[in-house]
């Protein structure tokens, strides 16, 4: 079950600024975040889909890495993402 193009314009619009900002890193990331917990639910329920599995593990290396380097050069950015998305505890 993929993300609908209206949860996208609304991820994009709260986080990116505005609808036509979706290559701002805080985007992508709440995007990345939101595919991973429809995916993490799907797993809950089909625990031997290996390849959605798979799938899930390099979503979350790729908003790892967005999150490094939003981190390296915007570190106030960083801390609002990440407290916004509740990821780190």
């Amino acid at each position: 079950m993929p993300l609908t193009k209206e949860k996208k314009e609304t991820v994009i619009k709260e986080f990116g600024g505005s609808e036509k900002n979706t290559g701002s890193t805080e985007a992508q990331v709440a995007l990345l975040t939101e595919r991973i917990s429809l995916i993490s639910s799907h797993l809950k329920s089909n625990k031997k889909d290996f390849s959605t599995q798979r799938g899930l593990m390099k979503l979350v290396g790729e908003r790892k890495s967005l999150l490094l380097y939003l981190q390296k050069t915007n570190l106030t950015g960083y801390r609002a993402l990440i407290e916004k998305l509740g990821l780190r505890k």
